[in-house]
């Protein structure tokens, strides 16, 4: 919310000639499947792109995770709890475990949270109908931007056996250059404004993972707010720093929009993007 407040109020303050676009679109359903995002993709083809996502006010997001969910379920008959047989909850935490230790050795010589894979436990339930028991566990992997979502689904698939194991909500890992007018811009605003800005690398994913490859033009996330606090009771905005990036973003994109005017931008139709290698 809050960096969308700061994009409809800078984006209002800049002064466009008549033959300039200047576009801020409030994609749904971002925190999902990113329908919003899906439905512009092949709308628009803009020349410089900014995702307005929580980064405070001096920094400059370049790059998000990739993302695999993993839906797994067993089901089999029940034994007695004093004999050897694993219970459904002991067979769904083995599952895991292997997931982990899947991870550490793909994580081996690896650090920092970006070029790690990170699997996360979200849910796990267990239960018994009749003389069988059950057990299903939700698993959110981040992947870096080295690793195909499809290369861990299949390495998952070979090491993890279920009754059903189905994944979903595949998104690679993006990560933008650094050096172009765009962050040019946006780097000497927030200068401009006293601060010193410095470049990020997030472990979620946003519409940025979507639209990047596609559109391949410049681009970046930049916004207001704290992300480590989304979807917390704490969440919130404050309004100092919210004016601060509303003056950031309105004087980079008044750069932008006058070199647009001179020409300068004509080079910068195609951008550079790390992937996953083919």
């Amino acid at each position: 919310k809050g960096p969308l407040a700061t994009f409809a109020v800078a984006a209002a303050a800049v002064e466009l000639p008549p033959d300039t676009r200047l576009i801020v679109i409030g994609a749904s359903d971002e925190e999902s499947g990113s329908r919003g995002a899906r439905h512009i993709l092949n709308r628009y083809r803009p020349i410089l792109c900014i995702i307005g996502e929580p980064s405070r006010w001096d920094r400059i997001t370049l790059g998000y995770k990739g993302h695999l969910a993993m839906e797994w379920s067993w089901r089999g008959p029940l034994a007695h709890s004093a004999g050897p047989t694993p219970s459904p909850a002991e067979v769904a935490v083995d599952t895991w475990r292997s997931v982990q230790d899947l991870a550490e050795g793909l994580n081996a010589g690896r650090s920092g949270s970006f070029a790690r894979l990170e699997p996360t436990l979200t849910q796990l339930n267990t239960g018994r109908d009749g003389a069988h028991g059950w057990a299903r566990m939700d698993i959110d992997l981040r992947l870096p931007p080295d690793m195909d979502t499809e290369e861990v689904e299949r390495s998952l698939r070979e090491l993890v056996h279920g009754e059903l194991m189905r994944f979903h909500g595949q998104e690679q890992a993006v990560v933008a250059e650094k050096s172009n007018p765009l962050t040019r811009a946006i780097l000497a605003a927030v200068r401009a404004e006293g601060g010193t800005p410095r470049f990020v690398h997030k472990s979620g994913t946003s519409d940025m993972n979507v639209v990047a490859a596609e559109w391949a033009c410049p681009i970046v996330a930049y916004g207001p707010g704290d992300s480590s606090l989304d979807h917390t009771p704490h969440e919130h905005i404050n309004l100092d720093e919210y004016l601060r990036a509303v003056r950031v973003l309105r004087m980079a994109l008044q750069t932008l929009v006058d070199q647009a005017e001179s020409g300068e931008l004509a080079e910068t139709a195609t951008s550079k993007l790390s992937r996953p290698p083919a």
